[in-house]
This record gives structure tokens, C-alpha cells and sequence, in this order.
């Protein structure tokens, strides 16, 4: 098995592209015409946005996340080597600061911000 695609539930498929590009510097791979779907850049593994209506028609429930509630048990982490200036930059976009940059007693610098529609977005330098 690899990890194909991590796949969040937005309210607005195009607001959460445009959102990733300003706020994390990524490049959208796919936008199907219905705006429904979406597919960015993001190395081996895909990060895709189906709205939450579509992902409604799949058969099951979900909860979806909401920027005033709580955060999802789950983040998104993207590696960056300039931590402090991705944080700017995403905050200047329109993320919500959760955590301001700190190196972390393994070495890593990692800061933590939340997307439009309230998921977790860690950015932090490669491990390793």
C-alpha cells in the first residue's frame, strides 16, 4: 500500500484552493469543471478537496470541520526550511495562528495554523 491522496471535506472547493496557494505557496494539479474536486502539488502524495455536498452523496456521515469549533484529531503537515516566514505568510493569507514557530527538543521547528474551514496545518523543517 502507499498513500495515494489525503482528502479534506471543505465547503468551497475553489476558496480552499486559492486559500493553499496564497497561504502555503502550492500549485493547483486538478480543478474538475463542476468545482466539486480539486487536487494540488504537493510531492508523492496528493492533497485533495471534495465538497462537502459531493462528499455527502458517498454513503456515510462525517462532521464536518468548522474553524469556530474544536480542530479534527488530525493535522496536515507541510515541510518547509523557513518555518517563521511560512508562518507569516500563511497567517497574512488568512490562516488563524494556533502556534507561533518553536524548535522542538528533537530539533525540528514546527508552528501550527488552521485553514479556512478550521483543519490543522502543521508547517514544520524535513526530519532527517
Amino acid at each position: 500500500m502507499k498513500l495515494g491522496y489525503v482528502i479534506l471535506y471543505v465547503q468551497d472547493v475553489e476558496a480552499a484552493v486559492v486559500f493553499y496557494e496564497r497561504a502555503f505557496g502550492l500549485t493547483r494539479r486538478f480543478v474538475h469543471e463542476s468545482n466539486q474536486y480539486a487536487e494540488m502539488e504537493t510531492g508523492a502524495t496528493a492533497l485533495a478537496f471534495v465538497s462537502e455536498s459531493l462528499a455527502g452523496s458517498h454513503g456515510f456521515s462525517f462532521r464536518a470541520s468548522r474553524s469556530t469549533e474544536l480542530a479534527a484529531a488530525v493535522e496536515l503537515a507541510l515541510t518547509t526550511p523557513d518555518v517563521p516566514a511560512a508562518f507569516e505568510v500563511a497567517v497574512a493569507a488568512g490562516a488563524a495562528a494556533v502556534s507561533a514557530p518553536k524548535t522542538k527538543p528533537w530539533g525540528q521547528t514546527v508552528a501550527y495554523v488552521r485553514d479556512l474551514d478550521g483543519f490543522l496545518v502543521e508547517l514544520c523543517t524535513p526530519m532527517g
